[in-house]
C-alpha cells in the first residue's frame, strides 16, 4: 500500500455505509469501495486429461459439451530485471488471440492486492486507499478464487494495433516497450515519483511468448473456460503444461456454490488438481 494508503482506509472504515453479505456472514463499515466480479479457478492433473499430444481428452471435452477446436493465445509480460513492478502488485500483460486481426494486441495492466483469510473487503478498502474504488471507470475489480487462496485484482485493458505483424505473432521486445510506456494508465504512471514506472517499461525485459489454448463450454448451464498453458520448465528444457478450468460470476454466493459444484465434478472424475493458481508467477520466474 502506497504512503498515507492507511490513514484513508481508516477513514474508509469510520464511513457509515453498511456492507454485508461477505463470507462468514460479517458486516462491516465502509465506503466508496468497488464492486468485483469473481473468477474461480480450478486446475486440472494434467497427466490424466492431456492426450500424448498435449491436447484435452474427449472425456474432458465431452463432459462440459466443448468442441474439438481450440482458440490460441499468445501472452508475454514486461517488466524489469529484478521483477521490480511485480513487487509493487503490478504486472504487465501485452496478448494476442487467434479471433483478432493480424495486427491487433491487447495490453493489461493489472494491480493485485491479497485477500487474507477472506477478508475481501478489508482488501477492498485498501484498494480505494490507493484509488481504486467505486468511482474508478478505467478498472474491472475482481476476486480471483483459486484453491487455497483469494486476490483482489484490478484491470485496465487497452487495444492497440501495430503494422507489420502476422497470424499470432507478439510485438518485437522494442514495440512490446514501446507499446506498453505508450498506453501506461495514470495510476501506474503516477505510483511512485520521478517517472518510475516508465522507465522499467522503457529498459523492459520481456518475459515470454508463452502460448495456451482455450476450450469453452458449459457447465451447470453456464459457460466454462479450460486452457492448456505451455511454460518452459524452471530447468530450462522442455515444457511444463498447467490445465486451468474457469469461470465467472457477479456476486459471491453463486461463484461459492458453482465453485463447488465443480470441484466435485473434478474430483469425482479424478482430474482435480490441489494447487494455487502460479501461471504468472512461474513465466516471471522462468523467463
Amino acid at each position: 500500500m502506497k504512503k498515507g494508503s492507511l490513514m484513508l482506509a481508516c477513514a474508509l472504515l469510520g464511513a457509515s455505509t453498511l456492507l454485508s453479505g461477505w463470507p462468514g456472514g460479517q458486516k462491516v463499515y465502509a465506503a466508496g469501495v468497488a464492486t468485483p466480479d469473481y473468477e474461480v479457478k480450478w486446475y486440472l492433473d494434467p497427466a490424466v486429461v492431456l492426450g500424448s499430444d498435449h491436447k484435452l481428452k474427449n472425456a474432458v471435452l465431452n463432459a462440459f459439451d466443448m468442441p474439438s477446436t481450440v482458440e490460441k493465445m499468445n501472452v508475454a509480460y514486461l517488466d524489469g530485471d529484478n521483477l521490480d513492478l511485480h513487487a509493487e502488485g503490478w504486472d504487465v500483460r501485452i496478448r494476442k488471440m487467434e479471433a483478432y486481426s493480424d495486427e491487433a494486441f491487447e495490453v493489461t495492466y493489472k494491480m493485485r492486492y491479497p485477500v487474507a483469510g477472506g477478508n475481501i473487503q478489508a482488501a477492498l478498502i485498501a484498494a480505494a486507499a490507493d484509488g481504486f474504488d467505486a468511482d474508478e471507470d478505467d478498472y474491472e475489480a475482481q476476486i480471483d478464487w483459486g484453491y487455497a487462496s483469494q486476490t483482489l485484482s484490478f484491470s485496465n485493458k487497452k487495444d492497440a494495433e501495430l503494422d507489420g505483424y502476422d497470424g499470432m505473432e507478439l510485438p518485437s521486445k522494442g514495440d512490446s516497450k514501446d507499446l506498453a510506456e505508450d498506453l501506461i494508465p495514470g495510476k501506474l504512471e503516477n505510483w511512485q515519483s520521478g517517472g518510475w514506472a516508465e522507465d522499467i517499461l522503457h529498459d523492459a525485459h520481456i518475459y515470454g511468448p508463452v502460448s495456451a489454448k482455450r476450450s469453452i463450454g458449459a457447465w451447470g448451464g453456464e459457460e466454462l473456460y479450460i486452457e492448456v498453458w505451455e511454460i518452459k520448465k524452471a530447468s530450462g528444457s522442455g515444457y511444463e503444461y498447467l490445465v486451468e478450468a474457469s469461470f465467472k460470476e457477479d456476486d459471491y454466493a453463486t461463484a461459492s456454490a458453482r465453485r463447488d459444484s465443480l470441484k466435485n465434478k473434478l474430483i469425482s472424475e479424478g482430474w482435480f488438481l490441489p494447487q494455487d493458481g502460479l501461471k504468472t508467477t512461474k513465466i516471471l520466474e522462468r523467463y
